[in-house]
């Protein structure tokens, strides 16, 4: 039965992690103008929020989820205001060569803007809980079942940005340098506009 539950949650981590959000724009825009390796980089980060919040759900962790509901308005004005700035930053960055070396500077910054992006938008623990109830995954699992359906949950929300990055890959050998440049403005105008979104629905 155990294999099971590692289908189920590819699939949940998968579904839930297809959505184009903000982690998914910063994905394309970092594959196309610094490669595939840093766009799943992005990739990581979102999928280990999911398994962060696929776990507190798998696990039965009532009291986080309740504290993480209280603190709605917090996450909220913090991912709002983490969104304006990774925007306006990704609007004004300079314009970059089509193909260029991979190096390992900035990856832990990336990593983590990626995680903070999923991790403030505490809707995403009542859509993995409301998702969970609908595959027959409401009841308390016990501790190894809940491990292997979270591992799966990362799994596919690891497999959605590697399609995702590679799908952006295919169109980055045929960008030329205006090109990424206009990809910086386009992707930081979208997270800009995810972060107003996000203010606004406190009002």
């Amino acid at each position: 039965m155990e294999p099971i539950f590692f289908i189920k949650g590819l699939i949940i981590g998968f579904a839930m992690a297809v959505p184009i959000g903000p982690a998914g724009v910063l994905c394309i825009r970092k594959t196309l103008t610094d490669g595939h390796s840093r766009g799943m980089i992005i990739g990581f980060g979102a999928a280990t929020a999911d398994s962060l919040y696929g776990s507190i759900a798998a696990f039965g962790l009532t009291f986080v989820s309740d504290v993480i509901a209280s603190q709605h308005f917090w996450l909220s004005m913090v991912g709002g205001g983490l969104l304006l700035f990774l925007g306006v930053r990704t609007f004004r960055a300079k314009r970059k060569d089509t193909i260029i070396p991979f190096d390992n500077k900035g990856l832990l910054r990336s990593y983590v803007s990626a995680f903070l992006l999923a991790f403030t938008n505490p809707v995403t623990i009542f859509a993995f809980l409301a998702v969970f109830a609908a595959f027959g995954l409401g009841h308390k699992l016990n501790i190894i079942s809940a491990f292997i359906l979270v591992l799966g949950v990362f799994t596919g929300s690891c497999l959605w940005f590697l399609t995702l990055s590679y799908v952006a890959t295919l169109f980055r050998k045929k960008l030329v340098s205006g090109g990424l440049g206009g990809v910086n403005r386009i992707a930081g105008i979208l997270i800009i506009l995810s972060g107003v979104a996000a203010l606004v629905s406190l009002i």
